[in-house]
């Protein structure tokens, strides 16, 4: 008898529920339509854009702690070509733009902080390039999968519409369910780009900050009185 209740209580507990499923995201995004094409396209710019400028921001970053000092020993010493060729040996913006300054000493002040700024608007615009795409996937995953909800809700009023008194529920139902996948996908993508571009771009500050305070010294550096 026990064995006999212990049985019932098993096949209950691994009984399936009525009117539950489960789907693989594939099956999901092909609930989607059309609209979930564009919105993984974006997922997949904004993965790739994330990474890359990860990677390339990171080694921007790198920028060893004695640099302007052994600088400054250079130039203080008179040793021009040294200098250069520190900054030569470290692939960075904040050497970039020591070196263009270090091949502007003798001219006026002005020239070698032009010729500074210059260079540090191209090593910033390097920084940023491509954020301004993960910036778009950011804003206009959402409005896709907004737009893919729209579509999908419109299709369900016409069959329902069209039905006239013989309404389904299940079909309608079904329609709606598949229409609120768009906006998920899309919000999704969307909320994730956000958060990977203010990460970015609080990396690339902090790279210009060191940019602007190394530029500085180095100018100060130019204003020393020879002794």
């Amino acid at each position: 008898m026990k064995g006999l209740i212990f049985l019932q209580l098993t096949s209950a507990d691994t009984a399936v529920v009525p009117g539950t499923s489960t789907e693989s995201f594939i099956d999901l995004a092909i609930k989607g339509g059309w609209v979930m094409i564009p919105i993984v396209l974006l997922s997949l710019i904004a993965v790739y854009i994330f990474f890359e400028r990860w990677f390339a921001i990171k080694k921007a970053s790198r920028v060893d702690q004695n640099f302007m000092n052994r600088i400054k020993d250079y130039i203080v010493d008179g040793k021009v070509d040294s200098a250069r060729a520190l900054c030569q040996s470290n692939d960075n913006p904040v050497a970039n733009m020591i070196e263009k300054g270090i091949s502007r000493i003798g001219r006026p002040l002005n020239d070698v902080n032009a010729a500074i700024e210059n260079v540090g608007k191209l090593e910033i615009y390097k920084l940023e390039r491509g954020l301004p795409t993960l910036a778009t996937v950011a804003g206009g995953a959402p409005m896709l999968g907004f737009l893919g909800t729209v579509i999908g809700m419109v299709r369900a009023f016409h069959q329902m519409a069209s039905a006239g008194n013989n309404i389904n529920v299940g079909q309608l139902s079904d329609g709606i369910y598949t229409a609120l996948i768009t906006t998920v996908a899309g919000l999704i993508v969307g909320i994730i780009a956000y958060f990977a571009y203010n990460t970015l771009v609080a990396r690339v500050d902090k790279v210009i900050n060191t940019m602007e305070a190394s530029s500085t010294e180095f100018i100060d550096l130019l204003n020393e009185p020879v002794k």
